[in-house]
């Protein structure tokens, strides 16, 4: 099922959410492609010295699942919205408690941003979810 079937609550899904749903397919297939395809380039040139290509392609995998169910379901229900959403924020957020941990005690600077991207998603998502309780 694609999201645009059935769920007869779509219309009160915001269409900025919709896009946000979007936007989040196109930064995650952005991260995704050179992780799976060229992992040591992509990571060495963030300033990992030695990145396992077999983690980097794990977190690839869970960014093409996540990003492409968000450009599947941008059409969805509020229910489907709302459980996504919740994917969504355990996702960020144990992603961001992992980088921040990374980046406080062995990572290479860029892993900051990284931690911010996550925080920010994280807190996008959040306050989403707060809307459609």
């Amino acid at each position: 099922m694609t999201g645009t079937e059935g769920g007869g609550d779509s219309a009160q899904v915001p269409g900025a959410l919709r896009a946000w749903f979007v936007v989040h397919f196109v930064a995650d297939w952005v991260f995704a492609i050179p992780l799976f395809f060229f992992p040591e380039a992509f990571l060495g040139w963030l300033g990992w010295s030695h990145p396992d290509p077999a983690t980097s392609r794990v977190v690839a995998a869970a960014l093409v699942g996540i990003g492409t169910r968000s450009l599947f379901e941008r059409n969805a229900s509020r229910a489907t919205f709302r459980s996504l959403l919740d994917l969504k924020i355990l996702w960020s957020a144990t992603a961001a408690l992992g980088l921040g941990w990374t980046a406080a005690t062995a990572g290479p600077p860029f892993v900051w941003a990284l931690f911010g991207v996550f925080v920010a998603f994280n807190g996008l998502w959040t306050y989403w979810r707060l809307r459609l309780r």
